[in-house]
C-alpha cells in the first residue's frame, strides 16, 4: 500500500477515534437518573461535570508521553484510564461494588475524564504531521466528528432501552468504558505518523473528505431534529452514521488505485509553516496566550459547562426529550467545529482573514444564544441549544489553529492541553454558580425546582460572561492583526515557504 494511502488511512482512524472520544458529552442524557440512583444534590452533580473537565489538568502528562511513547500505547494507555474510570462506576449502578462514596465517584470521573487528552493528544499529532500542507482541514474533519460522540452513544442506547428504562444510566457507563478502548486497539495500527515527501495532489481527496463530512453533519442534524418533531427511530440515526463512517475508507481506496503518474498540483499553502516555534514555558510569558486562554474560558468552556446542565435546563422545564436535545446539540457541535476549517480551505485569506476575528462573530452570538433562553418556549431551547452547541464547537476548532499560528506546531500537544486547562476551572466556578442559583429557586420541601425562573439568573450571568469574551477576543484580534494580515498575503502570492517576523507573534 502507498504511502499516500496510508497518510489518508490515518485520517479515518483519527476520524473514528473521535467519532468515540466524546464521552462527557453524553453525560447530560443520563445525569439525571444517575443523580436520583446515587441520591445526589444538584451541586454534587455539578461537581461530577467538573469533575470530568478536571481531567484535562493533567492532560500534559499525555502531551510528554506522547513525545516518548509509541502512539498505540499512549492510545491504549489513555482508553485503559476510561475503562477503569466508567467501569469501576458501571459496577457501583448495578450493584457489584456495595456503598460507593461520593469522593470515590468523583475521582473516578476524573480519571475518566483525563483519559480522553490521551486519544485527543494522539489525534491532533497525527493529523498535524501526517498532513502538514492541509493540517487545518485534517485538524477541523477529525475534531468535528467529536460533535457527534453524544449523539452515537444516545442512539445505541435509545435503540436498546425507552426514555424510561431504569438501564440507561448503565448501559452508557458500560459504553463510555468498553467502546473507546475497543476502537483504540482495532485502529491503533492506521494511527501512525506517515512520512510523505510529496504533499501536493491532494485537492480530490480534501474535496471527496469535506463533502462525506458535510453530509454527515446534514444526516446527523436530520434524524436529530426528526426524533424531536416526527419521533424518527434511533436505530435509523445509528445505522445511517455508521455507514458515512464508513464511506471516508473510499477516499483511501481511491489513493491506493490513483495512477501515480498524474502531475502533482501547486499546493496553494506553503505558508502553514510561517509561525514561531514556542515552548510552553516561554509562552506562558505571553499576553497573547493569556488572551487566547481568557477567550476560550469565556466562550467554549462557558459553552460546555451549559450543554453539561442541559439535562437539568430541559428538566426545569419539563421537557421531555432531553436526549433528542443532546442529539440536537452533538449535530450542531459537529458542524461548529467543521465550519471553520471548511471556509479556510475553500476561501484561503478571504471569509477567514482573522481567526480572533471569528471568535469575535461567534461569541456574540452565543451571548443571543444565552439570553434568548430567558423565554420559556421549547422553540427558544431547540434554537438556542443549537446556537451555544454550534458556536462552541466553532470556537474549539479554531482556538487548535490559534494555538497552532501563535505558538507553533512542534510543541503543540503540550501548548494545547495547557490552554484546554482551563475547562475545568471554568466548569467549576461556573457549574457551582449554575448550582448555587438553582438551589436557591427550590421551594421548600421539593427536591427540584420547575419553571424558567430555575436557571433565568443564571442564563444572565453566563452571558455577561459572554460579553467579557467578546472583548478579549476583540484585543486579541487588534495585537494579532498584522500577524494575520501578512499570512493572507502569502497565501495570497503562494510564495516558498516563509517565517514571519518574530515581533508579529509575540
Amino acid at each position: 500500500m502507498s504511502s499516500r494511502a496510508l497518510q489518508w488511512l490515518s485520517l479515518v482512524g483519527i476520524i473514528w477515534l473521535q467519532s468515540i472520544n466524546g464521552t462527557s458529552f453524553n453525560f447530560p442524557s443520563y445525569s439525571s437518573q444517575f443523580k436520583h440512583q446515587l441520591s445526589m444534590s444538584q451541586l454534587q452533580l455539578n461537581n461530577l461535570a467538573f469533575a470530568s473537565d478536571a481531567g484535562k489538568l493533567f492532560g500534559f502528562v499525555s502531551g510528554f508521553a506522547a513525545n516518548s511513547l509509541p502512539l498505540w500505547l499512549v492510545l491504549v494507555i489513555g482508553s485503559s484510564l476510561g475503562l477503569v474510570g466508567y467501569g469501576i462506576q458501571y459496577l457501583f449502578i448495578i450493584n457489584q461494588l456495595h456503598d460507593p462514596s461520593y469522593w470515590v465517584i468523583f475521582l473516578l470521573t476524573v480519571l475518566a475524564g483525563n483519559s480522553i487528552c490521551w486519544i485527543n493528544t494522539v489525534c491532533y499529532i497525527v493529523a498535524i504531521r501526517n498532513f502538514k500542507a492541509h493540517r487545518h482541514v485534517a485538524v477541523g474533519i477529525s475534531t468535528s466528528y467529536q460533535g457527534l460522540s453524544a449523539k452515537i452513544y444516545t442512539d445505541i442506547v435509545e435503540s436498546m432501552f425507552s426514555k424510561r428504562s431504569s438501564k440507561r444510566t448503565e448501559t452508557f457507563l458500560l459504553l463510555n468504558s468498553v467502546l473507546p478502548l475497543g476502537v483504540c486497539v482495532f485502529v491503533s495500527p492506521l494511527v501512525r505518523v506517515h512520512v510523505v515527501e510529496e504533499q501536493g495532489g491532494m485537492e480530490i481527496g480534501v474535496f471527496l473528505i469535506f463533502m462525506i463530512t458535510i453530509a454527515t453533519g446534514f444526516f446527523a442534524v436530520f434524524t436529530s431534529l426528526g426524533s424531536i418533531s416526527t419521533k424518527l427511530s434511533p436505530l435509523t440515526g445509528l445505522v445511517g452514521i455508521l455507514v458515512f463512517l464508513l464511506l471516508p475508507l473510499a477516499v483511501a481506496v481511491a489513493e491506493n488505485v490513483k495512477r501515480k503518474t498524474e502531475q502533482p498540483e501547486k499546493h496553494r499553502g506553503g505558508v502553514e509553516a510561517a509561525m514561531e516555534e514556542i515552548g510552553a514555558k516561554e509562552m506562558l510569558k505571553r499576553m497573547n496566550f493569556w488572551l487566547h486562554f481568557g477567550v476560550y474560558f469565556f466562550g467554549a468552556t462557558l459553552g460546555l459547562v451549559f450543554l453539561n446542565n442541559l439535562g437539568q435546563i430541559a428538566e426545569s422545564r419539563r421537557s421531555s426529550g432531553v436526549s433528542s436535545l443532546v442529539s440536537l446539540s452533538s449535530s450542531f457541535g459537529f458542524f461548529g467545529r467543521l465550519t471553520p476549517s471548511l471556509l479556510d480551505h475553500f476561501f484561503p485569506g478571504k471569509l477567514m482573514k482573522s481567526k480572533p476575528g471569528w471568535m469575535v462573530a461567534l461569541l456574540g452570538a452565543m451571548c443571543g444564544g444565552f439570553f434568548l433562553l430567558l423565554w420559556p418556549t421549547d422553540t427558544s431551547l431547540c434554537t438556542s441549544t443549537a446556537i451555544i452547541a454550534g458556536c462552541t464547537g466553532a470556537i474549539t476548532s479554531i482556538a487548535v489553529s490559534v494555538t497552532t499560528e501563535l505558538f507553533g506546531a512542534d510543541n503543540f500537544s503540550i501548548n494545547h492541553n495547557l490552554v484546554v486547562a482551563n475547562i475545568p476551572l471554568g466548569s467549576f466556578l461556573f457549574g457551582s454558580l449554575a448550582g448555587f442559583l438553582y438551589r436557591n429557586q427550590v421551594p421548600a420541601g421539593a427536591g427540584k425546582c420547575v419553571g424558567v425562573e430555575c436557571y433565568r439568573a443564571v442564563f444572565l450571568i453566563w452571558g455577561c460572561l459572554c460579553l467579557v469574551g467578546t472583548l478579549l477576543a476583540l484585543v486579541l484580534f487588534a495585537r494579532t492583526r498584522s500577524f494575520y494580515s501578512t499570512k493572507r498575503r502569502m497565501v495570497e502570492d503562494s510564495p516558498p515557504l516563509h517565517v514571519l517576523p518574530l515581533s508579529l507573534v509575540s
